[in-house]
């Protein structure tokens, strides 16, 4: 199976210089891709100029989202924006998934108003990778939905646990739901009565997941409302870099400390890879009836490489296929639907 991926290559702080190279990058890595590079000609081909690959090719787009645009006049205004296009190609079946490090709220918003939802889903979840002790979870949402209903936190984790099951090929993957504390009795009503739906839902629902729990692995998928998740990412993030920084300082404080450094280079090196943020790049836009993944708009090269690595995957294991029939199984849908 040949996948196509769409790219909004004028997306992000970095635009061509980032998503070109990637897509190069990306195609030199895999027999089974296509790409097809979506923005201003006059920025994108100078990049192609050594490069005769039948499976890269390019699509004009005269208008650009710009990082603080805000989602309306992305949607209403700029038609012919790379994003949309991109985004229109999945639509129209000419790519199999979109990426763009662009603005996340206008791709958001132009990706529900393109795509449409799949039957059986109300809104689309922000769904992305944090890695653990025992290796990564999926954690959603992240950002798209601030408030949100016990019924609308039971399709996140059937979404979460469909995408899991897809890509990391395992039938039944942990769901758990972010809480204050483990007990039933815990958080607020909505969270109450969401554990009820997830626990009977025939998923595999191991109950509350506290904060710390995210990262000790204790559940494969953790369900959340979007201002929730978002501030544990953030907040998650910023803790990340304080203790760089940290790092970085007790390191150089004087000779004897740079020369503990040098000593301790190779661990220094292994730890970073292993909570190296570029690994994990690249969220997935659930729920609609098309595959979408917002990179980071600061991606470097590596990073954006990695993001369209995410949507080939979901693409090539039938993500929305798997989200649909358990939406079914949940919920029978009419014959219409």
């Amino acid at each position: 199976m040949t996948v196509t991926v769409a790219i909004d290559c004028m997306g992000g702080d970095h635009g061509p210089v980032v998503t070109v190279h990637a897509a190069l990058d990306f195609v030199h890595q895999h027999d089974d891709v296509r790409v097809i590079l979506v923005g201003l000609e006059e920025k994108i081909l100078p990049f192609l100029e050594k490069t005769g690959d039948s499976r890269i090719s390019v699509r004009h787009a005269s208008e650009v989202v710009a990082m603080d645009d805000s989602p309306a006049l992305a949607l209403r205004n700029k038609k012919d924006s790379s994003m949309r296009v991109a985004i229109n190609l999945v639509k129209q079946g000419e790519a199999d998934a979109c990426v763009s490090a662009g603005n996340t709220g206008a791709l958001m918003a132009i990706s529900r108003f393109v795509l449409k939802m799949l039957p059986g889903i109300d809104r689309p979840a922000i769904c992305a990778i944090l890695p653990t002790a025992i290796g990564h979870s999926h954690v959603l949402d992240l950002g798209a939905n601030v408030d949100c209903s016990p019924e609308h936190l039971l399709q996140f984790g059937i979404m979460g646990a469909s995408l899991v099951s897809a890509i990391e090929h395992k039938d039944r993957p942990t769901v758990g739901i972010l809480n204050i504390g483990e007990e039933d009795i815990k958080g607020n009503e909505v969270v109450k009565r969401a554990a009820e739906l997830l626990k009977d839902s025939g998923l595999n629902f191991v109950g509350n997941i506290e904060g710390d729990g995210i990262y000790k692995g204790e559940a494969e998928v953790i369900v959340c409302d979007g201002f929730v998740g978002n501030v544990a990412l953030k907040a998650s993030e910023g803790l990340a870099q304080m203790l760089a920084t940290f790092l970085r300082q007790e390191f150089s404080r004087n000779l004897l400390t740079r020369l503990v450094a040098l000593i301790a280079m190779p661990v220094l090196k292994s730890f970073k890879k292993r909570v190296d943020h570029r690994r994990y790049n690249g969220a997935t836009l659930l729920g609609l009836k098309g595959i979408v993944v917002k990179s980071h708009g600061s991606a470097d090269v590596y990073s954006f490489t990695n993001a369209l690595d995410r949507a080939a995957e979901e693409a090539r294991t039938g993500v929305l296929e798997r989200i649909t029939q358990r939406v079914e199984l949940q919920h029978p849908l009419p014959e219409s639907a």
